[in-house]
């Protein structure tokens, strides 16, 4: 089983800090996902780069005893050049399907996913989760799904080289943009 474990609440949004770090409640939020990581028998971990998922992993990374491993490929989606407003264009990017030049970041992404061990957490982002899900159900939708903070969305290996989704995490209560 992989486990992609989206971050949990920060600090800031996207419109007042490039990169915040979590907010009280999603310490809370990163704490709790390291026991049910651990209750479900994850064994290795590593996560996007961006400080809110490292200070999410940190919990179970000191659980485990290890360091957390940072891979870009399972990164926050980036934002392309020449667009202004990031709000506005995640917005209408998660309204449709994944744009052809988006194509590339996205099967990264997953195929990062699918060459790790089993018992597997990666900690992530909206977006990253919903691009690694799609690609698993073959679905071409930016938003699959809506994953809350520090939800655990379960996949397995398909034998072929291949995920498949064996569960979604929980949905957001949480606005998004």
């Amino acid at each position: 089983m992989i486990y992609l474990v989206r971050h949990g609440e920060a600090a800031a949004n996207w419109g007042e800090h490039p990169d915040p770090g979590l907010s009280t409640k999603g310490q809370l939020q990163a704490e709790s996902a390291a026991q049910r990581l651990s209750d479900l028998g994850a064994d290795n971990l590593i996560c996007s780069p961006m400080r809110r998922c490292r200070e999410t992993a940190a919990p179970f990374a000191q659980k485990l005893g290890r360091v957390t491993m940072v891979n870009p490929d399972v990164s926050e989606i980036v934002t392309p050049q020449g667009v202004e407003d990031r709000v506005t264009w995640l917005r209408d990017l998660m309204a449709g399907q994944w744009p052809d030049e988006m194509m590339a970041w996205r099967r990264g992404a997953y195929h990062a996913v699918c060459d790790l061990p089993d018992g597997t957490a990666i900690f992530s982002h909206f977006v990253a989760i919903n691009a690694i899900v799609g690609m698993a159900k073959q679905d071409r939708s930016v938003l699959i799904f809506k994953p809350d903070h520090c939800s655990i969305t379960r996949l397995e290996h398909d034998g072929n080289g291949g995920l498949c989704v064996a569960e979604l995490g929980g949905d957001a209560v949480t606005k998004i943009l």
